[in-house]
């Protein structure tokens, strides 16, 4: 019988141990899609996004890689700064 049957997939993975890692994941990998339709809306290249907040392109693409979860919240205030937007951050 499976232990999971009737279960949610939060619970499967909080056991599994990884709650908190695909969490993460997920929540970077929206930040990524949010500022690449921020980014279409606005004709801005990742070159021009990486000139405007004043690093390079190679840095830009790990701070959009959703894999790496490990940002700061001043590059996160920068690359929205960037893009003219507010960073929001709350808690759910």
């Amino acid at each position: 019988m499976n232990k999971y049957s009737g279960s949610n997939f939060d619970d499967f993975l909080a056991e599994e141990g990884l709650l908190e890692e695909v969490s993460a994941r997920v929540l970077k990998r929206l930040l990524a899609l949010q500022i690449a339709d921020i980014m279409e809306e606005t004709n801005l290249s990742k070159t021009s996004l990486a000139q405007k907040m004043q690093t390079s392109r190679s840095q830009l693409d790990r701070l959009l890689d959703p894999e790496n979860t490990a940002v700061t919240l001043e590059s996160l205030e920068n690359l929205a700064r960037a893009v003219g937007k507010k960073l929001r951050i709350e808690f759910a």
